[in-house]
């Protein structure tokens, strides 16, 4: 299984437009995704109010690539969320059992 981290900074003042975005849409969206195990999604605290996170777990990295495509180390970007964000950074690694 293949654990991705994906985190995103929003650009200053668009906090609440990306807030809406990641539980409106984000997040129905990754939890009915074929091929994802287990989604956690992060939501901005008050320490750090531009920044979201998903941790998921991939059934494989057919599974991933499927969904991401071959390059699955680059961001799946939804045109709703591209003019929102400033920052993103996503990690893969093997999940430890």
């Amino acid at each position: 299984m293949i654990m991705r981290i994906f985190q995103v900074q929003t650009h200053p003042g668009q906090e609440e437009a990306f807030a809406r975005f990641f539980h409106e849409i984000a997040i129905p969206l990754m939890r009915s995704t074929d091929g994802l195990v287990h989604v956690l999604p992060g939501a901005a605290r008050s320490e750090s109010p531009r920044d979201f996170s998903f941790v998921m777990v991939w059934e494989s990295l057919e599974a991933l690539k499927a969904f991401a495509g071959e390059d699955y180390t680059a961001a799946h970007i939804d045109p709703a969320e591209a003019d929102l964000v400033a920052h993103r950074t996503i990690h893969h690694y093997d999940l430890v059992r």
